[in-house]
């Protein structure tokens, strides 16, 4: 599947894309839901474990899985903790595929009618309620969050001006994972837009009565929400650290610390940090002396790194799937990187691989010099985040560099 992650949004940009391949559903119910993904388990209270495996279908290239404890509002016995959650620094919120959420939770509703919620990604749309969860990554708990649930049967019926924005993808197999946890640079999943009655309102969030909804109004309190802006420490950001990849590795594992500059684990050191577009969280690239000037991100949900070729020959897409860039060696490349609003700079050495080479063993799930190609912008994905520790910051946090949004490397 394609899979991409999505900024706060009037406008809908491409940020992201994920695996080309499909595999079977992962499995729901029970108290506890195993469906492939890495997770589980931290050295202090801000560190996630997450692990880049194939995922819960079984075939996932280059994503980043981790797992969530999900609670009943309040509740600290009807809870669930489930796996194969796609970690992604490209969008904000949480939503899980209904089939494996095995417990109740709180329908949010606004003047006695259920909220649902219709967010596009650049292969299909997720639809589905608006729920309040009590949520535990690591040790820190974001209590009262509102979700995503998506695919339920209650709202099976897709409005066409959902619908219209792309395919629902509402099973584990057609989304590529449990579900996915957006912590990006945006504090809510659309953003002021969203509040807006008319023209001026993407059309993102719906009142339904039975089967018939009609786009609303949503309030940002309301918004499907970063989680970590609602842990009561820690909040202000999240540092993804994996290792080194060199070719294709089965898997590896590595670690999501929230928090930037509150822990002597999350402290900024030596990075260099790129301020962002306030509204589309991009910054600039320039790439064989074509530049991208806000047009370029850093997203762990893309699986591959998409950019233009920029006239380099060898870049020729692969003859099977022209997803992917298949050059007949190895390229070894270089780009550099500079802050949205000018100042920071700096040169970013990169590989891109024959994807039909790398992806030929089923069980390769974390692959270094993945690549395809892109239209007018720069997708650094998660092959950019294999040996560095990468921030992400949170729009109007506080942070030792200053507020967000910005990343850092």
């Amino acid at each position: 599947m394609n899979r991409a992650s999505v900024h706060k949004f009037l406008v809908l940009t491409l940020v992201g894309i994920v695996s080309a391949a499909l595999g079977c559903s992962g499995s729901g119910g029970g108290s506890t839901t195993t469906g492939g993904g890495g997770g589980g388990g931290s050295t202090t209270a801000n560190v996630q474990a997450i692990t880049v495996n194939t995922g819960p279908t079984g075939n996932y290239v280059d994503g980043a899985f981790t797992s969530v404890m999900v609670c009943a509002p309040g509740s600290a016995t009807n809870c669930q903790t489930i796996d194969g959650i796609l970690v992604d620094t490209g969008s904000s919120g949480l939503r899980i595929i209904s089939s494996v959420l095995s417990i109740s939770l709180t329908q949010q509703t606004a003047g006695g009618a259920p909220i649902v919620e219709c967010l596009p990604f650049l292969d299909g749309v997720t639809w589905g309620p608006v729920q309040t969860a009590d949520v535990t990554l690591a040790g820190e708990v974001a209590k009262s969050l509102p979700i995503q649930v998506i695919g339920t049967s209650s709202f099976s019926s897709v409005p066409s001006s959902c619908s219209s924005m792309g395919v629902p993808e509402d099973t584990v197999a057609s989304f590529g994972a449990n579900g996915v946890l957006g912590v990006g640079n945006f504090a809510q999943d659309c953003g002021g837009g969203c509040t807006q009655s008319g023209a001026n309102n993407p059309g993102l969030y719906y009142t339904c009565s039975g089967q018939s909804c009609v786009v609303t109004t949503e309030s940002l309190s309301s918004q499907v929400q970063n989680p970590v802006v609602l842990f009561p420490a820690d909040n202000n950001g999240v540092l993804i650290d994996l290792p080194a990849v060199t070719g294709a590795e089965t898997s590896v594992s590595g670690s999501l610390i929230f928090g930037i500059g509150t822990q002597s684990d999350n402290a900024l050191g030596s990075a260099t940090v790129y301020a962002l577009d306030t509204s589309f969280g991009n910054f600039n690239t320039t790439f064989n002396n074509v530049s991208y000037p806000d047009e370029a991100f850093l997203d762990t949900g893309s699986n591959g790194l998409y950019f233009p070729a920029s006239n380099v020959a060898a870049l020729v897409p692969c003859t099977d799937n022209t997803f992917w860039y298949c050059p007949t060696t190895t390229q070894n490349l270089s780009a550099t990187n500079q802050a949205f609003s000018g100042g920071a700079t700096g040169s970013i050495n990169f590989v891109v691989g024959n994807a039909d080479t790398l992806t030929a063993t089923v069980s390769n799930a974390a692959v270094n010099g993945l690549a395809g190609p892109n239209t007018g912008a720069f997708d650094w994905g998660l092959p950019f985040f294999f040996g560095r520790k990468v921030f992400t910051a949170i729009e109007g946090a506080n942070t030792p560099a200053g507020a967000g949004p910005y990343v850092a490397y």
